[in-house]
C-alpha cells in the first residue's frame, strides 16, 4: 500500500492516476499515524519551496519525513525538499540529502526548464531499472539540485543538474514520472517493486 503525502504544494489528482493506470493500492493523506500504516511514500510537489515547508511543518509532516524508514520516493519539488536548503525564498529543508537547491541563470535560457529531456544514468540502482539516456522525461523547475554522491542520474538544462537521487530509503526523481507516459509508469512501477520488497523484509 502506498501513501501519497497530502498538502498545499503536492499535485496529487495525476499521481493518483498514474498509480491507477498501474492498479496500485494507494491512499491520500496528512496524518502522520495514516501514513504509518503505508509501505511506501510518494511525496509530490509543485510551487514554492518556503510555502511548502510551512505547510509541512504545520502538520509535523517534516518531522515525521526525515524519522521514517519506509521508502519515500520525492517528485519535483518532493525531491528538492529533501536536500538541506533553497534559493527560494532562502529556505531551509529537510535535510535529508547534502546539498543546495540553487536557481537556473535566465540570462543563458529560459527559466523554468519545462518540456522532454532524457537523462544520463550514473550508477545501477533499481529505481532506474530499465531506463536509458535515450528515454524522454516531462521536467518543469526553475530550481535544481547540483550533482553530488548521492546523484543516480543526472540532466542537462543549461548546466549539468541531479535528475534522480537516493540516500538510504529516500529516492527523488526532478521531472514528473506521472506525466511522462510509458517510461514514467516504469520508474513508478519500480519503485513500487522496491515498496514489495521493502515491505517483505519487514514482515
Amino acid at each position: 500500500m502506498i501513501g501519497i503525502i497530502k498538502y498545499q504544494a503536492g499535485n496529487l489528482a495525476s499521481v493518483a492516476n498514474a498509480l491507477d493506470r498501474l492498479d496500485a493500492d494507494y491512499f491520500i493523506s496528512d496524518n502522520p499515524k495514516e501514513l504509518d500504516r503505508a509501505d511506501g511514500i510518494i511525496f509530490p510537489g509543485v510551487g514554492h519551496a518556503g510555502a511548502a515547508m510551512d505547510d509541512l511543518r504545520s502538520r509535523d509532516l517534516d518531522v515525521w519525513l526525515k524519522c521514517t524508514n519506509k521508502p519515500v520516493l520525492g517528485i519535483c519539488l518532493g525531491m528538492q525538499l529533501l536536500y538541506e536548503s533553497s534559493e527560494e525564498g532562502s529556505s531551509d529543508t529537510l535535510g535529508i540529502i547534502p546539498g543546495k537547491l540553487k536557481k537556473f541563470d535566465a540570462s543563458k535560457a529560459k527559466v523554468p526548464h519545462m518540456g522532454w529531456n532524457v537523462f544520463d544514468p550514473k550508477k545501477d540502482n533499481p529505481l532506474i531499472k530499465g531506463i536509458d539516456n535515450n528515454q524522454f522525461l516531462y521536467y518543469v523547475h526553475g530550481y535544481y539540485a547540483p550533482a553530488n554522491e548521492y546523484t543516480l542520474a543526472t540532466c542537462k538544462y543549461i548546466k549539468d543538474f541531479c535528475a534522480v537521487v537516493a540516500k538510504d530509503n529516500f529516492m527523488g526523481v526532478q521531472f514528473h514520472p506521472e506525466k511522462s507516459g510509458t517510461v514514467g509508469s516504469l520508474l513508478l512501477q519500480n519503485f513500487l517493486e522496491i515498496v514489495k520488497k521493502s515491505a517483505a523484509k519487514e514482515a
